[in-house]
């Protein structure tokens, strides 16, 4: 027995304060366990009780006779700790607390906490809670309900998972209202042993579950989470998960120096996490269900397993009633990644020789409001087999003359025939409810407003697209770590935590980046010998410890062309910086030699307690934060990330080549993405980097550093 089976699928069950008056949590625990069928046997413990609801009581979960696989104990902390001992002893699997009191209000709730934690991983016994609601298996063989809720859910193939305990109730109730089945239902509360990653391993493997779903507040792992669900979502039989993540508009970005740190926050790391493992983000409850729904939808193939539907191209046909709720869905379908499909000649010819005259024939088509089910199922039946479609979504409107039923039946036989997924939208109530019912009851997924069901269809395409992923070959890069780290003991050494392009781009250059040759001039007379040295054109820009933001303050000045120009830009630097701080401290100006022309991109890295580095792209120079077109990873990554990282913002035409602009050095991007996460993983002290802009030239002529900020913390003793 797998150590989470003693808590999903116990034998037995101990209720340790279990109460014999209704309204208490030990009462109504232990009577949904016994309402709810439970298939195995049932013990309830108090010492004060003879029986609890006509069940005999034990004064101890040490007095039963027979074997516990799991206890449960509804005990405040203090009584919680010994209870747990007593069930370890007794030889228990499985451990649920339901009770709260522990590390959530204080210290002292923390170390019994810790305690409990203590002794069940030292026997080797799993712990769900505490301050949870407990865990739910609707299935047949099991029928455990021991949880708060009073409403054992339907049996089905999608497994949830909550930190939130007040949630799983209004879950609970949402999903018997559209006739919602579970696998396993969970709520983790405090996740002092078992947490997340451990649930989704174990449903991963679970045969009963096809799809997880997740309320999640926060993540206590980071790297290793995201390649133990890439396996869960890509490898041997892959299982979708869905996740809703809280305070997505209250999480702010972190205080911070460089553009990186102003425009990540907490949010853009969970984003991170959820596109680097494969998990579909939801935005809403409705959302999770939703999609749910369409993820769970699945075709039995000839060997009998079920197989599911995942459209293998992002082409959709539309197929209504009525003109309005297709142009709902045309526009949602355009707006969230998808296309409509354009039909080919056959396809047109087909549908013509079905449809009446006034029939729109071409996508979305529209059937007409008179539309008898044969005329939809000749239509569904034409779209469906072209080659240029992917998937199709299906608009009833309830009219006069409609039989949803029928249309309902339609539906399903040419679903069953097909590989494509066919989603669907009945809109209205009691009008289509027959017609509904029969979808549900056949397992086909059908919406009440046309962009839910085209919303769902394009989170089906976004998963297609993680599993149809390329992997190219990874690059083989040469870094000077030990040169790297010289460098930056040597500045901590002296103080140095906020470094310009002079340090920064020694340290740059120690990871591969194309840097430009940077000299430090005091006077203008120096200033001059040193753009004469490196050649003209130059770059100057101010030297402040205070002055991060350079153009800000009037103190970068490009293009100088000439001895006189140089020198008279010295002086309006060093004026500049002063009308702008007048107390900052000037070490003098930069000449760097002009660069070639080139796209302004930004590389970024800002790193964050728990998950570590958190890696930035996206346009660069002063519009980084005008646009935030930008996408974030978490380090380390290798060249596939970095390539989809890129290909990620919406400016990504620009780098290919856009209106006569040149298509520009992708491939450098992708290498310097990858040694920027190789600078930040290899070097801990490194806690916000900019390098902005990177200006990537044609395509085949690499790119050249421009600018860069880089922020170092001592490293904790």
């Amino acid at each position: 027995m797998n150590n989470l089976d003693a808590i999903f699928s116990p034998r037995s069950v101990a209720v340790l304060g279990a109460s014999a008056t209704p309204g208490k949590v030990g009462h109504d625990i232990f009577a949904n366990i016994l309402k709810g069928g439970y298939t195995g046997t049932l013990y309830p413990v108090n010492p004060s009780a003879r029986a609890i609801l006509s069940v005999k009581a034990y004064r101890s979960i040490s007095e039963i006779p027979e074997d516990i696989d799991l206890a449960i104990i509804i005990l405040p902390p203090a009584l919680a700790l010994p209870a747990v001992t007593d069930s370890i002893e007794k030889g228990v699997r499985g451990i649920v607390i339901v009770s709260a009191g522990f590390r959530e209000v204080g210290d002292e709730g923390r170390i019994i906490e810790d305690k409990i934690v203590a002794e069940c991983r030292k026997a080797g016994v799993r712990l769900v809670g505490p301050n949870c609601l407990g865990v739910i298996n609707p299935g047949e063989a099991i029928r455990l309900n021991a949880s708060f809720s009073t409403r054992m859910p339907q049996s089905g193939n999608i497994s949830f998972i909550s930190q939130s305990g007040a949630l799983c109730t209004a879950v609970l109730d949402f999903a018997a209202d559209r006739d919602f089945g579970f696998s396993k239902f969970i709520s983790i509360g405090n996740k002092a042993d078992v947490d997340e990653l451990d649930l989704l391993r174990y449903l991963h493997e679970d045969l009963d579950t096809e799809v997880i779903m997740i309320y999640l507040e926060e993540l206590r792992r980071g790297p290793e989470f995201i390649e133990a669900v890439k396996e869960i979502t890509t490898g041997h039989r892959p299982t979708p998960i869905l996740a809703i993540k809280s305070g997505r508009t209250t999480a702010g970005a972190q205080a911070a120096a460089s553009h990186t740190g102003a425009l990540a926050g907490s949010e853009a790391v969970y984003d991170a996490i959820f596109k680097q493992s494969g998990i579909i983000r939801c935005n809403t409850i409705d959302e999770l269900f939703d999609f749910g729904n369409a993820f769970s939808y699945k075709k039995r193939s000839q060997l009998g397993k079920h197989v599911r539907k995942i459209p293998s191209g992002n082409r959709v046909a539309i197929v209504t009633n009525a003109g309005g709720p297709g142009i709902l869905a045309t526009d949602m379908t355009m707006s969230t990644g998808l296309q409509l499909a354009k039909f080919s000649e056959e396809t047109v010819e087909a549908l013509k020789s079905h449809l009446p005259s006034a029939a729109n024939i071409h996508n979305p088509v529209d059937v007409i409001g008179d539309a008898p089910y044969d005329r939809y199922e000749n239509a569904l039946n034409a779209v469906i087999r072209d080659e240029n479609v992917d998937g199709a979504l299906v608009i009833l409107t309830p009219q006069s003359m409609t039989n949803a039923l029928g249309t309902a039946q339609a539906i399903v036989k040419i679903a069953q025939r097909s590989n494509k997924p066919i989603l669907c939208c009945f809109m209205g109530i009691i009008d289509v409810s027959n017609g509904v019912k029969y979808l549900q009851e056949h397992g086909y997924p059908v919406y009440r407003f046309p962009e839910n069901a085209a919303n769902a269809f394009a989170a089906l395409y976004r998963y297609s697209k993680w599993l149809s992923r390329q992997h190219l070959a990874q690059f083989k890069l040469k870094h000077d770590n030990e040169r790297a780290s010289r460098i930056i003991d040597e500045c901590l050494a002296a103080g140095r935590t906020r470094l310009g392009e002079l340090d920064g781009n020694e340290l740059l250059a120690c990871y591969g980046f194309p840097v430009l040759p940077t000299r430090l001039a005091k006077t203008p007379d120096e200033a001059v010998e040193i753009a004469k040295d490196m050649g003209l054109p130059v770059v100057m820009k101010i030297v402040s410890p205070q002055i991060l933001h350079k153009s800000d303050a009037g103190g970068v000045m490009v293009g100088l062309g000439t001895e006189e120009e140089v020198r008279s830009a010295f002086g309006k630097i060093v004026e500049n910086a002063g009308k702008y701080d007048p107390s900052a401290e000037i070490e003098g100006v930069l000449v760097v030699r002009m660069a070639p022309e080139g796209e302004e991109i930004i590389l970024g890295a800002n790193r964050y307690p728990t998950f570590g580095p958190l890696l930035m792209f996206g346009l660069g120079g002063i519009f980084v934060e005008v646009f935030k077109d930008v996408e974030f990873r978490l380090a380390p990554i290798g060249r596939n990330e970095a390539r989809r990282m890129i290909r990620g913002i919406k400016g990504y035409k620009i780098l290919q080549g856009f209106r006569g602009r040149p298509k520009r050095d992708i491939q450098i991007l992708e290498k310097m993405m990858v040694s920027l996460s190789a600078l930040v993983t290899d070097h801990p002290e490194i806690s916000e980097i900019d390098i902005n802009p990177l200006l990537v030239h044609e395509e085949g002529k690499g790119a050249t550093v421009a600018d860069c900020r880089i922020i170092l913390v001592p490293p904790k003793d």
